[in-house]
Order: structure tokens, then sequence, then C-alpha cells
């Protein structure tokens, strides 16, 4: 096992959905309905922060 950044990411699936709504480690939160841009997206840290479908 590689040692922790501190760093907490979190995704969960929207009940009765195909969505999943992303929590990064700085508090920006962002939906997908794809798991692979929703991956690609949490450690692009501060890129990606900044795109329309954040929530601020």
């Amino acid at each position: 096992m590689s040692p922790g950044t501190g760093e907490v990411y979190r995704a969960d699936w929207l009940p009765g959905t195909d969505v999943l709504h992303g929590t990064c480690h700085c508090g920006a939160e962002r939906t997908a309905g794809d798991p692979v841009r929703m991956r690609e997206w949490m450690p692009a840290h501060p890129e990606g922060h900044d795109s329309e479908e954040a929530v601020r």
C-alpha cells in the first residue's frame, strides 16, 4: 500500500439514477454519468474545477 496523501475524494451513486455525485478534497462537487470522467476529474486539482459542470 502506498503512503496516503491526506486528500479525500468521494463518489456516490445518486439513488434511482445512473449518475455519480463526486466531491473533491477541496470541496468542489460535480455530477457525471460516466465513471471514467468522474475518476479523471477528481485528481485533476485544480484543473477541471472551473468547468461548467462543477457545482459551487
